[in-house]
C-alpha cells in the first residue's frame, strides 16, 4: 500500500502541465534522434545536459527518462525501414523487420515494434513499481567491499560481453578508468595525470567525455565514410498496422520478451542488447514458421522489441537502487543525477522519493504518449531520414561545442572534448567498444573510493574482499561472466568436435 500511495503522488507530480510538457518533450526527442541512424539517446541526453543546468530536477529527469524510452521507440524505424539501427539495442529487430519491409509489410513490422513496446514497457514500468524499492530496501545491507564487488561484476561483464573480444573490450575499460584519475587525489590531495594544467585540477567533467565520444567521434566517423555508405530507404506501404494472423503470431511474442527483457535488463551485463538476442533466439526455437526466419518473420520483429522496452524499465533498477549504470545512457543519466548533487543508491528513494516517483509515473504517462506519437505519425518520423548527413552532423558538432563551453566558459574543456572525440573516432574505427569506457569514467572514482573504505574498516586486510559471503559470491560472479563466452567452444573443444570462433556480440554503435 505504501508503494501504490508513492506512486500516486508521483502522478499527482508528473500530470501537472509543466511536467507533462516535458514529458512530451522528452519522448518526442526520442523519438525523433532514435529514428536518426547513429544518433541514440546516449548522444542526445549528453548534448541536453548543459542546457538543462537552470531547469528544477524533477523536469530535467521527466525528459531525460522520456528521451531514453523514446529513443528505444525509434530505433525500430531506422532498423525496419533502412536496415540501420537507430541505436544498438535495435539491431536485432533489423534482421527480420527489413525484411518484412521489402516484401511491403513494413506497415505490419512498424506496428508490432510500438504496440509491442507499449505493452513491453507497460509490464516493465509496472515491475519497477513495485520492485525497485524493495531492492533499495535490500541494498541497505551492501558494505564497501560488496559495492567493490558489484562494480568489479559490472566491469567485467560489460567488457567481456560489449564487442568483438575481450581484449578490446578491456582495453576500453582501461582507457576510461585512465580518464576517471585524473584530477586530485581525495585521500592524498595531490594531482593526478593533470600534467600541470590547473583546469584538470577538478578532473575531466563527465559531460565533456560523453559529448565528445559521442557527438565529435561520431560526426567524424560518419564524415570519413559519406562517400561510402549507399542507403536506400525502403517506402512504408499501406496502412501501419497489422492482419489477424499477424496479430495472433504477435501478442505471445510481446509477453515473452517483456518477461526476458526485464529481469536480464537488471543485470550488469550491458543494457538492452543482451536481452533482444537472447528474445530472438527463443523466438526462433518457440516458432512453427521457423522456415521464415530469415526472409521477414514477425515474430523476430515483436520479442526482441518489447525485451527492448522492458529493459530499459530492468536498468533502471540498479541504476536508482545501486548507483550502478548498465548502459552508456543510464551512465549519462547518473552523471546528471551528480550534476544536481543526487546520489542514486539505497538511500535515493527514502531521501528524493517524490523526484522518483514523479519520474516512475511519467514512464506510464510516456509509454501512452509514444503509442499515440508512433503509429500515426510514423510517415513523418520516416521522412527525418531524408536529412542530409552533412548537415545533421555539422549542427551536432555546433551544438556540443556551445553546451561545452556554456558549462564553465573554458577553451580547456573544448580541447579536451576534441581530443576524446578523435580518440572515440579511432575508438570506431577499429571497432572498440565505447561503454566499457563510459563506465569506466564513472564508476572508476567510485570504485576506488569503496576499495579504499573497505580496507580503512578492516584495518588493512585485503580478505575482506573474499570473507564477505556477499561479496565472494558476487566476484564468484564476476569470475564466472569471464569465461561463459568461451565455454561453448572450450566444450567442443574437449568433446573433440571443432570448436566455433563465432561468439555472441552485443555491438556498441550508439554506446547504447
Amino acid at each position: 500500500m505504501e508503494t501504490l500511495a508513492d506512486l500516486f503522488g508521483g502522478f499527482g507530480t508528473a500530470l501537472r502541465p509543466e511536467y507533462l510538457l516535458y514529458c512530451a518533450l522528452g519522448v518526442t526527442l526520442g523519438t525523433a534522434v532514435g529514428v536518426l541512424p547513429g544518433i541514440g539517446p546516449a548522444l542526445t541526453v549528453a548534448l541536453l545536459l548543459p542546457l538543462t543546468y537552470n531547469f528544477d530536477p524533477t523536469a530535467a529527469f521527466i525528459m531525460f527518462a522520456g528521451i531514453y524510452y523514446g529513443g528505444m521507440y525509434g530505433g525500430s524505424t531506422t532498423s525496419i525501414l533502412l536496415n540501420t539501427p537507430g541505436e544498438s539495442a535495435s539491431m536485432v529487430t533489423a534482421l527480420e523487420g527489413f525484411q518484412m519491409a521489402k516484401r511491403g509489410r513494413g506497415g505490419a513490422a512498424l506496428a508490432t515494434a510500438a504496440i509491442g513496446s507499449f505493452v513491453a514497457g507497460t509490464l516493465g514500468t509496472v515491475a519497477l513499481t513495485f520492485v525497485g524499492p524493495q531492492v533499495a530496501r535490500l541494498a541497505t545491507v551492501f558494505q564497501p567491499a560488496d559495492y567493490f564487488a558489484l562494480m568489479v561484476l559490472a566491469f567485467v561483464t560489460v567488457a567481456a560481453l560489449v564487442g568483438r573480444s575481450l581484449l578490446r573490450g578491456v582495453l576500453s575499460l582501461c582507457l576510461g578508468l585512465f580518464i576517471g584519475l585524473v584530477g586530485i587525489d581525495e585521500l592524498t590531495g595531490s594531482a593526478r595525470l593533470t600534467f600541470g594544467v590547473t583546469e584538470l585540477l577538478d578532473g575531466i567533467d563527465i559531460v565533456v567525455v560523453a559529448i565528445g565520444l559521442f557527438a565529435v567521434g561520431e560526426a567524424l566517423y560518419v564524415a570519413s565514410r559519406l562517400r561510402r555508405d549507399d542507403e536506400e530507404i525502403v517506402p512504408v506501404r499501406g496502412k501501419v498496422w497489422m492482419t489477424r494472423d499477424e496479430w495472433r503470431r504477435s501478442w505471445k511474442p510481446w509477453l515473452r520478451g517483456s518477461a526476458i527483457g526485464f529481469p536480464l535488463g537488471s543485470l550488469p551485463a550491458g543494457g538492452a542488447e543482451l536481452p533482444t538476442f537472447v528474445s530472438y533466439g527463443v523466438e526462433k526455437q518457440l516458432s512453427r514458421s521457423k522456415e521464415q526466419f530469415g526472409s521477414g518473420a514477425i515474430e523476430g520483429v515483436a520479442g526482441p522489441e518489447a525485451a527492448n522496452n522492458a529493459a530499459f524499465c530492468g536498468v533502471l533498477i540498479p541504476l536508482l537502487t545501486l548507483g550502478l549504470p548498465t548502459s552508456a545512457t543510464a551512465a549519462i543519466m547518473l552523471a546528471a543525477f551528480q550534476v544536481y548533487n543526487l546520489q542514486p543508491g539505497p538511500t535515493l528513494f527514502a531521501e528524493s522519493g517524490p523526484l522518483v516517483w514523479a519520474m516512475i509515473a511519467s514512464l506510464y504517462i510516456g509509454n501512452v504518449m509514444l503509442l499515440l506519437l508512433n503509429l500515426p505519425l510514423v510517415k513523418v518520423w520516416v521522412k527525418l531520414l531524408s536529412i542530409p548527413k552533412p548537415l545533421l552532423y555539422s549542427a551536432i558538432l555546433v551544438f556540443a561545442t556551445l553546451g561545452v563551453y556554456s558549462q564553465a566558459n573554458s577553451t580547456t574543456d573544448l580541447l579536451v572534448m576534441y581530443g576524446i572525440g578523435m580518440l572515440g573516432f579511432g575508438m570506431r574505427r577499429w571497432d572498440v567498444p565505447i561503454g566499457p569506457l563510459i563506465l569506466g569514467v564513472i564508476l572508476g572514482p567510485m570504485l576506488e573510493a569503496q576499495f579504499r573504505r573497505a580496507v580503512s574498516i578492516s584495518e588493512g586486510d585485503l580478505t575482506v574482499f573474499v570473507t564477505r559471503p556477499l561479496s565472494l559470491a558476487i566476484l564468484c560472479l564476476a569470475a564466472a561472466a569471464t569465461v561463459a563466452p568461451y565455454l561453448p567452444a572450450l566444450i567442443a573443444r574437449l568433446r573433440g568436435r571443432p570448436a566455433s570462433t563465432r561468439r555472441i556480440v552485443l555491438a556498441d554503435a550508439d554506446g547504447d
